[in-house]
C-alpha cells in the first residue's frame, strides 16, 4: 500500500511503501490524531516513519503497489 504524509511546514510529502492494509493505516492515523501520540509506520524495508500528531497536514491512502513496472515519478 502506498502512503503519502503531508507535514506542515515541509516542502515535499513522506512517501512510503508498507504491507499494512488501507485499514490499518486509517487506524493508526485515527489514533494518533485522538490521542496526540505520534503516528507511527513501518514500511516495507521494515524502518519505521513517526510523524508527530500535531504536524500532520493530510495523509493519502492509495492502492496496493504490487505489480508495478517501469519507472515511478
Amino acid at each position: 500500500m502506498e502512503v503519502k504524509i503531508g507535514v506542515q511546514n515541509a516542502n515535499r510529502e513522506l512517501v512510503l511503501d508498507t504491507n499494512d492494509s488501507g485499514d490499518d493505516i486509517e487506524k493508526a492515523v485515527t489514533a494518533a490524531l485522538n490521542g496526540e501520540a505520534p503516528l507511527v509506520l513501518t514500511d516495507n524495508k521494515g524502518r519505521r516513519v513517526l510523524v508527530p500528531a500535531a504536524k500532520l497536514a493530510y495523509v493519502e491512502i492509495g492502492s496496493p503497489t504490487s505489480g508495478q513496472v517501469g519507472f515511478r515519478s
